[in-house]
């Protein structure tokens, strides 16, 4: 008996010096990052456990993947920790909001378009004919604007069917960004947000129904975060860049176009990466940024960072396997020293 009243009391002494609000870390936003948080939420417990089986609250995360836009919304609910989003905040933003905002992972934005009889990866489509499609107008898949982009392709005349998010979205954000850089009439009309008044389409509500939606919509277009793409085997577009190059989303292309950004820890790294210069570079880079509250308490701030810490370690080879590209080393530490200014020496 001494002996199990001494496990006992062991045991007792641990539950004891555990939290007794325990809470996960709370975070919510962009779904086009979703599937790597999720992995570096994964991650994070089975760094905390260290290879036992059991684990508290505290060394979990809890992430809602309800769009860029509804994500920052909800910082302002106090058990909310951070939000990511693909559409940063600009200075004056994140001044106003009393928060702080890093990149924690990047990727691109691929053109689907599934059309009945044209080789997935070889149609060509440039950004003013892009605006055409989803301003309505331009109609059908033999408009002369895409038959001149496409002489080698023998296209069908039917109709486009557009596809788009009806939620906040940062990928639409990244996606109209490109389409106001490059046509003056999207530009004046639209804009580049993470809503627009879509005046033709068909819409869905989060990443995955989009891909959905696609992959089962013939003679369809939309757009789609470029890892959702590549493992859903989706048909992707190659688009014309700033050089006049056609040019294929893929990892490569898009770390050519991300190599070109400077990033400006005074501006809590705000950076528009679309139409990025470079004959290899794909024009429709993104960035997810993660956007943390001051007043949340030292102690929550601090597990928000561990977890950021582990994703630009550990969690880099989770980034390229889900097809995204990890934070540099270069850039995690900018960072680091941009949260030395910025959190770490925030009251409790």
């Amino acid at each position: 008996m001494r002996h199990f009243s001494g496990v006992w009391a062991f045991c007792l002494a641990i539950l004891s010096a555990l939290p007794a609000d325990a809470e996960p870390i709370r975070g919510a936003g962009s779904t086009f990052a979703a599937p790597v948080i999720s992995a570096w939420g994964r991650a994070y417990k089975d760094a905390r456990a260290d290879g036992g089986d059991y684990f508290t609250l505290d060394w979990t995360v809890d992430y809602e993947p309800v769009g860029s836009l509804a994500g920052v919304m909800r910082l302002s609910h106090p058990d909310m920790d951070f939000a990511a989003t693909d559409a940063p905040l600009s200075p004056e933003e994140v001044a106003r909001r009393n928060v702080a905002q890093f990149p924690i992972v990047m990727g691109g934005i691929a053109v689907v378009a599934n059309v009945a009889g044209v080789e997935a990866g070889k149609l060509r489509l440039d950004g003013p004919t892009l605006a055409d499609i989803f301003s309505g107008q331009v109609k059908s898949w033999s408009d002369p604007a895409i038959a001149t982009l496409n002489p080698d392709i023998q296209l069908p005349d039917r109709v486009i069917k557009v596809l788009r998010r009806q939620d906040g979205s940062g990928s639409t954000f990244v996606f109209t960004s490109y389409l106001s850089k490059t046509s003056s009439q999207w530009r004046e009309k639209f804009g580049a947000a993470t809503l627009i008044n879509w005046v033709v389409g068909q819409g869905a509500e989060g990443t995955g129904s989009l891909v959905a939606l696609a992959g089962t919509t013939a003679d369809s277009i939309t757009y789609l975060e470029y890892g959702q793409v590549a493992r859903a085997g989706l048909p992707a577009v190659q688009l014309r860049n700033e050089t006049g190059a056609f040019v294929a989303p893929t990892a490569e292309s898009l770390a050519a176009g991300l190599s070109s950004v400077g990033w400006n820890a005074s501006r809590h790294f705000f950076a528009d990466t679309t139409n990025m210069p470079g004959p290899a570079a794909y024009p429709m880079a993104a960035v997810t940024y993660a956007v943390v509250p001051k007043d949340r308490g030292m102690e929550r701030t601090k597990r928000v960072l561990d977890l950021f810490r582990l994703a630009y370690s550990a969690g880099a080879s989770d980034a390229r396997a889900l097809g995204y590209i990890p934070v540099s080393p270069e850039l995690a530490d900018q960072v680091d020293r941009y949260w030395s200014q910025t959190l770490t020496n925030l009251n409790n």
